[in-house]
């Protein structure tokens, strides 16, 4: 397992496929470059907590990567693990239970689905809804 160290390889993986369970999100690239290491890269945000609280998290990450990702990770790829808010919170189990879920989501080829977005107006606001005439009822069609 080599480590992901700059911008550029976290962006990349960013454009891969992504799946998020529980306290970890985890993105994932097929580099198709016939070497057979698998990367592995760990971030969080500050929305995560301080600086305490972020390291925390992702040492808490790569100890759950170094145990997993030989198991269930795909050669050839790189993957990125994002801590969420309760990563650092979250009881050892579940979040060992949260990354091999989610190495195995991806390893099956599922990738979250993006919500879609409102249209927004031209001052940043979500579009209103279209009003329904006062007594016509869509479901009556």
């Amino acid at each position: 397992m080599t480590r992901l160290k700059t911008r550029p390889q976290f962006l990349a993986a960013a454009k891969g496929a992504s799946l998020a369970r529980g306290g970890v999100a985890v993105q994932k690239l097929d580099r198709q470059d016939g070497d057979p290491t698998i990367g592995a890269g760990f971030t969080a945000t500050k929305k995560v907590g301080n600086a305490v609280v972020r390291n925390l998290a992702k040492r808490r990450l790569r100890e759950a990567a170094r145990a997993l990702l030989p198991l269930h990770g795909a050669p050839g790829n790189d993957y990125v693990f994002v801590a969420r808010a309760g990563t650092a919170d979250r009881d050892w189990l579940r979040l060992l239970d949260d990354m091999r879920s989610a190495l195995l989501g991806l390893a099956a080829g599922a990738d979250e689905p993006r919500p879609a977005r409102r249209p927004r107006s031209s001052s940043g606001r979500p579009s209103p809804r279209p009003r329904q005439p006062p007594g016509s009822d869509a479901s009556d069609g």
